[in-house]
């Protein structure tokens, strides 16, 4: 989550510079997306790192007690 999080604060500080440059304003802001798309792949990664973690906790089958 710790890369997530600087991920993001990179999108943060382009789009701050993009608000005072701009002469590379378009450029600044394409740069953000480009940290956004990280950050979210690395967030769906280690929610599918989590997710295989607990199917395999979870191995066997469950029985239904009414």
């Amino acid at each position: 989550m710790e890369k997530v999080r600087r991920l993001r604060a990179m999108s943060s500080l382009c789009r701050q510079q993009a608000a005072y440059n701009s002469m590379n304003k378009w450029k600044l802001l394409a740069e953000a997306e480009y940290w956004d798309h990280l950050a979210d792949l690395a967030l769906s990664s280690y929610f599918q790192q989590c997710n295989a973690i607990t199917n395999t906790n979870d191995v066997g089958p469950k029985t239904i007690s009414a």
